[in-house]
């Protein structure tokens, strides 16, 4: 039986692929570098991380994009004895859509990959057709930015020549949706004399759904699945999984379908009122399966259109599980650990070290948690909305502008971190400082809590309710500060509009993660010795 969701936290917009017996996904990474994330499984079940394709900044240029901007929804492909990624740059979101589509390859998956070649900048959610007769095409959604009319502007089609390197002819519009609107997130494949195209429709927050469409030519017309959507959870708001859309399909050895889609699990807030029904997904958007049957050449999703959270498992799978080093939350390496990720930019010399003071993970004072240029930290994706942190950090700072610590983070407008700074008055202190909804607040106001000189112990509680913060000078008596923040903000849910009132579109997920900022520009450095991330065994 596979339980969902295979990949948990915030890994949306899967795209699958198969190279022997092992399957791929790859998944969105927004503003975190390395762009990418790809996850293997030879039984669908149990999925391990493998590889970040967009490892330098030459296939990946970032820095400045907004909150939400970079990597959107990568399309994995393996055809031609090598991997095909094709993906979206988003450097703005807002009015416009000004965004670049490229296209990488690789002969392995966990190998070296191409530099990238451009593609278009028509739109977004590019995607990658491999068509029966050799020939390759793109697709991807046209994106209409004048406000007076919808802005899905249809699915375009344009054949891509790998000898060229370059798309080919001209694009042609072979779908404009259903009634369900927001048509986004092509994916085509060939099947008994159809081609099927499929679309995300609806919206990627809970009206969100999958639709099925089929033409017997590649260009069309399309004719609309009987029972559209196959997939979406709208009508079930008490579903435990919600969100269900942006669909892959994939067959297996044994002649099995399946999907992959994304979807998220809320929280619920008790007595609150209808425009909070649905609850808050502080998890972000995450991967599941579904098994697919067919019935008149049309796919059905078995048990029907609602996610379910158990899947049988297909026949005659390799028992064989992937084994990857886990990282034991020591920083006696020589690597940033593939759990983290930074923010926009690559971790380098100017961010910080794990060689310079060997056993530590050094960082350098950088911009602040507000910035959407050069910061300083590093983070990991909550996997559970049950589990502590704990770190050890040496920090001196001489003024109130140095600061390093560890942070509760969605974007740089919505952000919680505990942390060590200087007081004029009381010297070396533990304070908090919250950004919600990109207006900053001190809960501990005058209340700061002077610590002695030396490492400082932070400890972080996350629960479903409430993040609590902890710290120690000894690491054997803590101190819980009073001052507890509600889990349910960090999500899309809230910082999306109408609750805090921000400008554009979130769609990532919660992290945390260590951060050092100097405000001063005199690069003052944290070491911090560890990082533990421990999830407690409790129902999500």
């Amino acid at each position: 039986m596979i339980i969902n969701p295979i990949l948990k936290g915030f890994n949306p917009d899967p795209s699958i692929c198969k190279k022997g017996d092992t399957y791929y996904i790859a998944v969105s990474t927004f503003e975190w570098f390395p762009g990418v994330r790809i996850y293997a499984s030879k039984d669908l079940k149990n999925w391990q991380f493998v590889t970040s394709p967009l490892s330098r900044v030459s296939q990946l240029n970032m820095y400045g994009v907004p909150d939400s901007g970079g990597v959107w929804a990568p399309n994995l492909t393996y055809s031609d004895n090598k991997f095909w990624l094709i993906y979206s740059n988003m450097k703005e979101h807002r009015a416009f859509k000004d965004v670049y589509n490229y296209l990488v390859t690789a002969d392995e998956v966990d190998g070296e990959w191409s530099e990238p070649v451009f593609l278009n900048s028509s739109g977004f959610d590019p995607s990658l057709f491999h068509n029966i007769d050799g020939k390759k095409y793109m697709l991807n959604l046209i994106y209409n930015y004048r406000n007076y009319k919808p802005w899905y502007g249809g699915i375009a089609i344009q054949e891509y020549s790998p000898q060229e390197e370059k798309l080919i002819g001209k694009e042609k519009i072979i779908f404009t949706g259903t009634d369900l609107g927001k048509t986004e997130g092509p994916n085509l494949f060939f099947k008994d004399g159809f081609y099927y195209l499929i679309t995300a429709e609806g919206g990627t927050k809970y009206e969100h759904a999958v639709t099925v469409a089929r033409s017997r030519s590649m260009y069309g017309p399309y004719e609309v699945h009987p029972q559209n959507p196959i997939l979406s959870t709208w009508s079930d708001p008490r579903n435990s999984i919600q969100k269900a859309g942006h669909a892959d399909f994939f067959e297996t050895d044994s002649g099995e379908w399946y999907i992959t889609y994304l979807m998220a699990r809320p929280i619920k807030r008790a007595g609150k009122a209808i425009l909070e029904e649905r609850g808050f997904c502080p998890l972000g958007r995450e991967t599941s399966i579904a098994k697919v049957y067919w019935d008149a050449d049309w796919p059905y999703v078995e048990g029907g259109k609602i996610a379910k959270t158990e899947v049988d498992t297909p026949r005659g799978l390799s028992e064989d599980k992937i084994n990857v080093a886990k990282w034991n939350g020591d920083f006696s390496v020589t690597t940033l650990p593939n759990e983290f990720q930074t923010l926009r930019v690559p971790f380098s010399d100017s961010m910080g070290s794990l060689s310079e003071r060997p056993g530590y993970l050094r960082l350098i004072g950088g911009e602040s948690l507000y910035s959407v240029f050069q910061q300083s930290l590093v983070a990991r994706r909550f996997e559970s909305l049950n589990f502590t942190t704990v770190t050890q950090i040496e920090f001196e700072p001489d003024n109130f502008q140095q600061m390093a610590g560890i942070t509760c983070f969605y974007n740089t407008k919505n952000w919680i971190s505990l942390y060590l700074s200087r007081d004029e008055k009381l010297g070396k202190v533990i304070d908090i400082m919250q950004c919600e909804g990109q207006v900053m607040n001190w809960p501990l106001g005058e209340n700061k809590l002077p610590v002695k000189q030396g490492p400082i112990f932070l400890k972080v509680e996350v629960t479903p309710e409430k993040i609590s913060f902890f710290f120690s000078q000894d690491n054997q008596k803590w101190v819980k500060i009073e001052k507890e923040f509600e889990t349910y903000k960090l999500s899309d849910d809230y910082i999306a509009k109408p609750f805090t009132g921000s400008v554009g579109s979130a769609f990532t997920g919660s992290f945390i993660g260590l951060h050092c900022n100097d405000l001063s520009g005199k690069k003052k450095v944290a070491d911090f010795k560890y990082f533990k991330y421990i999830e407690e065994e409790k129902h999500e």
